[in-house]
């Protein structure tokens, strides 16, 4: 397993030390190392988010204290839709935002000088409807939404998605006994609200609304890791202003490393996992437990560039947005570059090797 290696000579500082400072100092920074903090300064770097399991790298990282080892004093700060984070990023409030796949291509088709880096969350979302407008003796099928209100949120992965599929199925949208009529909300939170109204009969979801979907009773239509065309859909990217990325690349190889870090944690250690992630998204542990690992989602922190690229061709043909070269706005190298210095500290590693053969394959 990928090894924390402690930096600090705090005894021999101690040692050094202790005819002139006094000892709670060297025991602080004892207590300090065994955080896994470096006792050089730290930078602060801030960090936007959504309430979402989909973030957990974020949440690991910090609570791991593997920001801190890499030298970042890491704000975690929570926003509510992908619009107020590139915001964010442009303002100067944020130095990286977890966005999702499809508002991070539409941002840089309109212009936002923003570069992808690397990677949160793959899969994860799909659709639900009310059970009264299933049969009981059969599972749903995309057919089970002609007629009905269906929530969603425009520019996100899961419109996109909804969008192929109807095409695919030959559904019409529209109002209508025999077509699809899609009602859109600002953000999925609101989408998924209104399913408690009478007016909407089904609604998209990413972690961790499929659980409280199934708490509610709703039944899945589908999940997107079950379509053979939407198989490791990228889905959270992370994101930064490119010039930031240029002006701060060793700050960010720093956080990606951190990233990496909290990687082979998620995979190794599922219930401090679990209880890391429920200090940002307030679940039972069952329901943390279900969105984590209930294998629907693979939260991973690869740019997958040539899925994304692959994305970008689904998002312009469904109309969201006009063509671009997305080529100045891609960044793989800080990823490669951080996961190359791990496993040059762990060579051994199986997933940090397993990332490496990912890497590869999608770069």
């Amino acid at each position: 397993m990928l090894k924390m290696i402690a930096k600090p000579l705090f005894l021999v500082m101690c040692a050094a030390m202790s005819f002139t400072a006094p000892m709670d100092i060297c025991m602080a920074q004892d207590k300090q190392e065994t955080l896994g903090q470096s006792v050089k300064e730290q930078i602060p770097f801030t960090l936007g988010y959504l309430t979402t399991t989909s973030h957990l790298l974020a949440f690991i990282a910090k609570e791991e204290g593997y920001f801190a080892e890499e030298g970042l004093d890491v704000e975690l700060i929570p926003f509510a839709s992908a619009g107020e984070l590139a915001t964010g990023l442009e303002v100067g409030k944020l130095n990286v935002a977890l966005i999702g796949s499809v508002p991070s291509i539409t941002f840089q088709s309109n212009g936002h000088d923003l570069t992808i880096f690397g990677g949160a969350m793959t899969n994860g979302h799909g659709y639900v409807i009310k059970p009264e407008f299933v049969p009981e003796n059969r599972e749903p099928v995309i057919e089970d939404l002609k007629g009905r209100n269906v929530a969603s949120v425009k520019n996100s992965i899961q419109d996109l998605e909804l969008l192929i599929q109807l095409k695919n199925h030959h559904l019409e949208i529209g109002e209508g006994p025999d077509k699809v009529n899609i009602i859109y909300f600002n953000s999925q939170k609101d989408a998924f609200a209104a399913m408690q109204g009478k007016e909407i009969d089904a609604v998209s979801f990413f972690p961790p609304f499929s659980s409280i979907a199934k708490a509610n009773g709703y039944r899945v239509i589908y999940h997107c890791k079950d379509v053979e065309e939407f198989h490791n859909q990228p889905c959270c990217r992370q994101v930064a202003e490119s010039s930031a990325l240029e002006e701060r690349k060793d700050d960010y190889l720093h956080f990606e490393r951190a990233f990496i870090k909290a990687y082979v944690f998620y995979k190794t250690n599922h219930e401090k996992t679990i209880l890391d992630v429920k200090k940002y998204v307030n679940l039972a542990p069952e329901t943390l437990e279900f969105e984590i690992y209930g294998g629907f989602s693979s939260n991973h922190p690869d740019p997958d560039k040539s899925a994304t690229v692959a994305l970008k061709k689904q998002v312009v043909d469904a109309g969201y947005t006009s063509d671009y070269d997305i080529e100045p706005l891609y960044n793989t190298a800080v990823y490669s570059e951080a996961l190359n210095s791990l496993i040059k500290e762990s060579p051994d590693d199986p997933i940090l090797k397993d990332l490496q053969e990912h890497f590869k394959k999608y770069e």
